[in-house]
């Protein structure tokens, strides 16, 4: 038994090297591009380096130099501006963005829905926003920001190694306020709290 968890933690292991390569191949091409051209525009370098930082299974904020550009996109956030993009040049990466959802009790983590409003009548979320990130066509990571206040954050990763349950399936966050209120019901109703 123990040589099969060893098989798929291996391959768990190359899936992520491979996963490493690819964004430090596209992260050294926007350093070099930012070194060799200094007077063409470096608008999209920060959408890249945010891309990485995002899309990075150590969290958005692993290393020291990707503090800056994250700071940098929850202010912006915050100013109502949508994510920037990354432009990945000839070839590029198709089916590789990140964008940014602003939350709500419609859309929300179902752990983040919460009671408020008037008379706490209203069902809000506490987060600010999600940020999606697909890598080829498919959900990598979701970033839900301002959690509980400004520059704290929840990380999902659905990538290649992921230990998200049920089984890397992204949840749908649409349907997160749906599953709450059917779960305040029952717990009402069990607690006799339906009277």
């Amino acid at each position: 038994m123990n040589f099969f968890r060893l098989k798929a933690d291996a391959a768990r292991l190359c899936a992520m090297r491979s996963i490493v390569r690819r964004w430090t191949l596209a992260l050294t091409l926007v350093a070099g591009t930012s070194v060799l051209a200094p007077g063409v525009a470096h608008a999209d370098d920060w959408g890249c380096q945010v891309l990485l930082c995002l899309s990075n299974p150590g969290g958005r904020e692993q290393y020291g130099a990707r503090v800056s550009p994250i700071e940098r996109l929850w202010s912006a956030l915050r100013h109502g501006d949508s994510v920037p993009t990354c432009d990945f040049g000839t070839g590029g990466s198709q089916g590789t963005s990140a964008t940014n959802t602003f939350a709500g009790g419609g859309y929300c983590r179902e752990h983040l829905l919460y009671w408020g409003g008037p008379e706490q009548s209203e069902l809000l979320c506490g987060a600010t926003g999600a940020i999606n990130v697909d890598i080829d066509n498919q959900l990598y990571t979701r970033v839900w920001w301002d959690v509980a206040g400004a520059g704290s954050t929840v990380t999902e990763y659905y990538g290649t190694g992921s230990t998200q349950v049920p089984s890397q399936v992204p949840y749908d966050p649409s349907r997160s306020a749906v599953l709450f209120l059917q779960q305040s019901e029952q717990q009402n109703s069990a607690g006799g709290g339906g009277q």
